[in-house]
């Protein structure tokens, strides 16, 4: 199974980081359509657009790149998924 990071931009410019398996169903959670609601941080900032995403082959690694994105600034974010 492989395991994903992704950045969302949210409709006010920010940036989501976040971790899926299935990262197409999780933008679709993201943006309120399914199941659950996405995370509490986008549901206020909709519509989100997927502008990055990464695989790995463990979860362990995804979560530890996950949380080296998150202590990025958001120009060295904008740097990375340009």
């Amino acid at each position: 199974m492989a395991h994903y990071i992704y950045i969302l931009r949210c409709a006010d410019d920010s940036l989501y980081t976040g971790y899926a398996v299935n990262v197409e169903e999780r933008l679709k959670e993201h943006n309120g359509e399914g199941k659950k609601a996405g995370a509490k941080y986008t549901r206020g900032r909709r519509p989100v657009t997927l502008v990055y995403k990464q695989r790995f082959k463990t979860r362990s690694n995804a979560m530890k790149r996950e949380a080296a994105i998150k202590q990025l600034s958001k120009k060295e974010k904008e740097h990375l998924i340009m």
